[in-house]
């Protein structure tokens, strides 16, 4: 018997004792509603607990979290790309908090030093390869990843490797400083 999922509100509370910084994305969306998302964002399990809707998909802020996404895709072979580029270059694949996307692909969390200004890209624009799109810090307000316990067409997003949150390898921050913030 499978085991029912957690609910939305726990699992922003688990994000948010990890060190991430949340906010609520509409119910089965993607999209936050509304501009201004990342000034709500929250960063203490007791006002998550307090003003969390329950159902609500959640929103990870990259720059408020002070983390690099990587959105390794299935449909550019992102994950294989980026296996292949570790190897050429005499890397391991990084043991970091990795989670499973609806569609098949995986979300990799790295933390990013304050002043980190790494930009989200994607559409194949990335320099770690074809598949790979990435969410910032940025210089503003950055990016964010759809984060673990919410769900799209009633597929969820599951933590698929519970790890700690490691610190941006450099191999990959430095292919990624090159890009316009």
């Amino acid at each position: 018997m499978c085991a029912e999922p957690p609910s939305t509100t726990t699992a922003a509370v688990d994000l948010v004792r990890r060190g991430l910084a949340v906010f609520p994305l509409p119910a089965g969306g993607r999209r936050p509603a509304g501009s201004g998302w990342h000034a709500r964002c929250l960063t203490e399990p007791s006002r998550v607990r307090d003003v969390w809707r329950e159902g609500d998909n959640i929103g990870v802020a990259c720059r408020a979290s002070r983390v690099v996404g990587l959105d390794l895709d299935v449909d550019g072979d992102g994950q294989a790309g980026l296996a292949a580029l570790a190897a050429r270059i005499g890397e391991d694949w990084p043991d970091t908090l990795t989670v499973r996307t609806p569609s098949g692909g995986v979300h990799l969390y790295f933390r990013a030093s304050a002043d980190c200004t790494i930009a989200s890209l994607s559409g194949g624009r990335t320099a770690l390869g074809q598949g790979i799109d990435v969410r910032g810090p940025g210089r503003r307000s950055g990016g964010y990843l759809i984060g673990p316990g919410s769900a799209l067409n009633g597929t969820p997003y599951v933590i698929s490797r519970d790890a700690a949150i490691l610190e941006l390898p450099g191999w990959i921050a430095d292919r990624l400083s090159v890009l316009p913030a």
